[in-house]
């Protein structure tokens, strides 16, 4: 169960051009995502970020892997101080003038299994919260 990368697919009312731009355009992605100091869809650009819990948060280190313009994004994903190493895809289809993306996170099972933060359901819920609601909310209301 832990090698099962966690994967959430949602539909929005938005053009695929306009969610490239949510999650592509750092100032955008501060309404929705994480403020970053600096994020370009650039292979071999390196962005960082704080998050976690309440009580814990975590410098996460990323390096973006993959970047086609409208379709694909991803990037690595690591925390400083831990060890383990992941990867976060984002996949666009374009439906009309409507838009499915998939996001995938790979890579859950490398984190310490004794840290209830890197459990497999934290990241579900985190993501599910952060695309479902955060993303879908920034996209379809403004």
């Amino acid at each position: 169960m832990k090698k099962i990368p966690f994967t959430i697919t949602r539909t929005f009312h938005a053009p695929v051009h306009v969610v490239w731009e949510a999650i592509t355009d750092k100032g955008k992605m501060k309404q929705w995502y994480f403020d970053f100091e600096a994020f370009q869809p650039v292979i071999g650009f390196e962005f960082q970020f704080y998050g976690g819990t309440e009580t814990k948060r975590y410098l996460h280190l990323c390096q973006v892997t993959e970047v086609v313009p409208d379709k694909k994004l991803t990037y690595g994903w690591k925390y400083k101080g831990f060890p383990g190493a992941s990867f976060v895809t984002f996949e666009l289809f374009a439906k009309g003038d409507k838009t499915n993306l998939r996001l995938t996170h790979k890579g859950l099972g490398s984190f310490p299994a004794d840290n209830p933060d890197f459990a497999r359901e934290s990241f579900a819920g985190g993501w599910t919260h952060i695309i479902g609601v955060s993303l879908k909310n920034f996209l379809e209301n403004g």
